[in-house]
């Protein structure tokens, strides 16, 4: 037998360069005069580096005989059998069958015998036999393109001699005759495969179209750089997600989000493995080669066991459920799911380098993630920990050294690529060992996820949806209705074990729906991990739009299924006017910067020694994904270490007699709310201090308005399981509570919810020697005696302090107004007397007179009165709290 190459030139990558017709003539003449037979070797550059083996690489070869019959298929069939010995080749022999074909004909006889010691092993892992029935020319090319998907090297027949009349019609399509009508179906330059046909990107034929764009040279591969581009957004997404999470976030949340996160990987992984090798029986040899198909079947379990964990802060973020209760149990429970799959998909990956290709392959690549793992963890965290100490605080850390770290994780994914490992296997890593927040995380932050989120991750999504052809999901559908099973079967699995231990430890059916919805959620998140796998299949296509429909249902369904809210709404009243007299007032106060710890402070000495104050620092999160909540009773990180706050605990440290927790909460500025309520809600709190956004210099003049603090402030009025104080700090309060001296303490009392909240509120002041207090009620000229609700409470609260008046503990006067400026003016009036002035938000129906005064509120979150205390015209160093009772009911 003669052996001669055609003259049709690959590139590396197998795109089409050249046609030699000098060999092509030689090849014509040699088919003509050759005493013996002839084989044409077409390369498109797959099977020859898969054939070439080394110490390092030993690949199995996949060889796919296509049968039609004829002297020259039999001829090819003896070539194929005599491979079978060799062990690393797998041979698979397809016999299509015209159902009009005439079985008397010789041919046709001699054709059976060839075949019947195939069909006796049909069963034999040497060599697999199957038949197709075909009834036209089109089956026939869609047989042989699918075929050249699945192997290395496809043998067939040049000539079919009469077997069939329905391949004539094609010989007026033939290209190149030396080759036959299927070996020049299969050596065609459009069909975009190394071993015979991907059919590439059906929709617009983008894939094709962008390959000829981007490249200057016919040879060369136009989507290269889309590919390197893609692989590039991949590992810098991996990344920089792992520095936004917090290791301690995984194991701080009890036992609930262990036992979900390892049963929601565990028990579909298992479950999906249990069915995986049912109905291969029917697997079609033309759609898939078994091994693939089962091999594929893998990566649908797999990636339905796994959860992605930017998919769910995706999510979460989506529904600003982030902070919440069923947003961290999720979150831990993806981390713990994802560390499981990692490690499963690491060492599955080396038992089947161990089998498939060789022992020491295996062992290298062992070694050499293990050597990954020592050099991360022993040099570069050091080193990234010695960049964190040498930065210091408040300031950025060097660019060098930011621009170093990502070179580190370019560099580890190549290592990881090079040892044979997915590429993100450095990346992440990496970002284990990088501190999160600042310096270093935020610096990342700001440096490259706008490139990676904008341009990176667009164009990878891009890259790997250009593969996806919809129609394959209806043409293959009977190939692949299996794999659609697996993926519904997992995918039960995992909101079963997300649903379970959620009614077990009594989360409402609802809330654990949603959690069971998050742990199935999918988005394009998981695009680069079903690109890595079989791209030119229907199952990738099918696991592509899968994920476009769960990334538009998921939330929709969430948002029906869960409110954040609903966690206040059985905390009842929480707040100072129905607190029992026995009972210890319990207060969180926030703080944002410096300047507020004095004020907090300063109002915290008025009240009584027998309260209970949570401390509350405020963090912007910056350089992270996930909310983080410090308890400085249990644990101190670098974040806090060098900072202020540790002043702001000695400082609450002092007051006497008076139980304090602390605790630092770094989250999304439109979140903190919902971290204050929720804390509020663990703390049992009647009553929220907050720092208004005004500030003011130490004389007393306007400074600045922090706009971020006051829509923070306006999302706690609508939520907050409890009273609110809102405390606007002019610097009189802070000055003479820090120095030991007496303070005036005026409350304007209108009427209304809010302002006998307030006064429930200054009513414990009075046990303080040091407090002097004065109730000034404002009585409309036009109010009468009512037997309105609220107006009857008012007289209430009021009479024990006519009582009391003369006991010089609380001074109480009225004061008769006739409308709205000499409201105004007898507030500004009053202003001069006091060092704070306790106001209620609103007043409910109690004056008409104050409507007018609406249109000029500048600041509604703090009602009327409290805006014109707090405005900046207004000459006065008069600190004022604006109290809200309980809304929610």
């Amino acid at each position: 037998m003669i052996v001669v190459p055609s003259g049709r030139k690959w590139t590396v990558d197998g795109m089409f360069e050249s046609d030699d017709l000098a060999a092509r003539q030689l090849n014509q003449s040699l088919l003509d005069r050759a005493p013996c037979s002839i084989g044409i070797l077409v390369d498109r550059g797959q099977f020859s580096r898969k054939s070439y083996v080394t110490s390092k690489n030993r690949y199995n070869i996949d060889v796919g005989v296509l049968f039609i019959g004829g002297k020259d298929d039999r001829e090819a069939l003896s070539l194929v059998k005599r491979m079978k010995y060799n062990p690393r080749v797998r041979v698979t022999v397809i016999r299509l069958i015209f159902d009009h074909e005439i079985e008397s004909e010789w041919d046709y006889i001699l054709d059976n015998e060839g075949l019947k010691d195939l069909k006796s092993t049909e069963y034999n892992e040497d060599i697999l036999y199957t038949e197709r029935i075909v009834t036209s020319v089109v089956e026939v090319v869609k047989a042989v393109q699918l075929l050249a998907e699945e192997y290395d090297l496809m043998v067939v027949g040049r000539d079919h001699d009469m077997t069939s009349q329905d391949l004539s019609g094609l010989m007026e399509w033939v290209e190149l005759p030396e080759l036959g009508v299927i070996g020049d179906l299969l050596a065609a330059r459009d069909l975009n495969s190394k071993a015979g046909l991907i059919l590439g990107p059906q929709l617009f034929n983008l894939r094709e179209v962008s390959s000829r764009k981007l490249s200057w040279d016919p040879a060369l591969d136009g989507n290269g750089p889309l590919r390197g581009l893609s692989v590039c957004g991949n590992i810098m997404l991996a990344f920089l997600m792992t520095v936004k999470i917090s290791r301690r976030l995984a194991f701080n949340n009890g036992w609930l989000p262990i036992v979900i996160g390892t049963l929601s990987f565990i028990v579909p992984f298992l479950g999906g493995f249990c069915v995986r090798n049912l109905h291969t029986d029917n697997i079609d040899p033309y759609y898939m080669s078994p091994n693939k198909a089962l091999a594929e079947r893998i990566v649908v379990i797999s990636s339905q066991s796994s959860i992605l964990l930017p998919t769910v802060v995706h999510f979460l973020s989506e529904l600003k459920i982030l902070n919440s209760e069923l947003g961290r149990l999720v979150l831990s429970a993806s981390l713990i799911n994802d560390i499981f799959a990692s490690t499963v998909s690491i060492f599955a990956y080396l038992v089947g380098t161990y089998k498939n290709i060789s022992p020491m392959t295996a062992y290298r690549d062992l070694i050499a993630v293990i050597i990954l793992i020592l050099v991360v963890f022993c040099v570069l965290r050091p080193v990234v920990e010695w960049i964190v100490e040498r930065t210091p605080e408040g300031k950025p850390v060097a660019d060098v050294y930011v621009h170093a770290v990502v070179l580190s994780v370019i560099a580890s994914a190549a290592y990881s690529s090079f040892f044979n490992m997915k590429y993100l296997l450095g990346p992440f890593l990496l970002g284990i060992i990088t501190p999160e927040g600042p310096p270093i995380g935020s610096a990342l932050e700001a440096k490259y996820e706008a490139l990676t989120m904008n341009v990176l991750i667009p164009i990878s999504i891009t890259f790997s949806t250009m593969r996806c052809d919809v129609m394959k999901i209806v043409y293959q559908y009977d190939d692949i209705w299996y794999n659609i099973f697996l993926m519904t079967f997992t995918g039960f699995l995992k909101m079963a074990t997300g649903m379970v231990p959620c009614l077990y430890c009594k989360i409402p059916f609802k809330e654990a729906i949603a959690a069971s919805l998050l742990l199935c959620s999918k988005s394009f998140s998981e695009i680069f991990l079903y690109e890595s796998t079989y791209d030119d299949s229907a199952t990738y296509t099918f696991l592509i739009t899968c994920a476009l429909i769960n990334s538009g249902v998921i939330p929709t369904a969430l948002a029906g299924l869960y409110d954040p809210k609903r966690k206040y709404v059985g905390y009842q009243k929480k707040n100072i006017m129905n607190l029992k007299p026995d009972s210890d007032l319990r207060i969180l106060t926030c703080i944002h910067r410096p300047e507020n710890i004095s004020a907090a402070i300063s109002f915290l000495q008025l009240l009584p020694s027998t309260i209970v104050v949570t401390v509350l620092h405020l963090v912007k999160l910056v350089g992270k994904t996930v909310p983080v909540l410090i308890s400085h009773n249990k644990q101190i990180n670098r974040v806090v270490t060098n900072s202020y706050i540790h002043t702001a605990n000695l400082a609450f440290s002092q007051l006497e007699s008076v139980t304090m927790t602390m605790f630092t909460a770094i989250t999304h500025e439109n979140l903190m709310h919902d971290e204050i309520c929720k804390v509020a809600v663990e703390q049992a709190t009647s009553i929220i201090i907050v720092p208004s956004g005004r500030k003011w210099t130490v004389d007393g003049t306007f400074e600045s308005e922090d706009e971020a603090i006051r829509r923070l402030n306006e999302s706690l009025l609508k939520s907050a399981s409890c009273s609110i104080g809102i405390l606007v700090d002019r610097g009189q309060l802070s000055l003479k509570g820090t120095r030991k001296f007496n303070i005036d303490v005026g409350v304007i009392f209108i009427g209304g919810k809010d302002d006998r909240e307030a006064l429930s509120l200054v009513k414990k002041m009075k046990q303080n020697p040091r407090v002097k207090i004065t109730v000034i009620r404002l009585i409309s000229d036009r109010e009468t005696e009512s037997t309105n609700w609220d107006y009857i409470l008012d007289h209430e609260v009021l009479e024990d302090l006519k009582d009391t008046e003369a006991t010089n503990s609380i001074a109480y006067t009225e004061r008769i107004v006739t409308g709205g400026p000499e409201v105004a003016t007898t507030v500004r009036s009053l202003s001069e007397d006091y060092d704070l002035m306790v106001v209620g938000r609103d007043h409910g129906m109690a004056s008409p007179d104050f409507d007018g005064l609406m249109e000029w509120v500048e600041l509604p979150e703090l009602g009327v009165i409290g805006d014109l205390l707090a405005s900046r015209e207004l000459d006065s160093r008069v600190s004022v709290l604006v109290v809200q009772q309980q809304q929610q009911t």
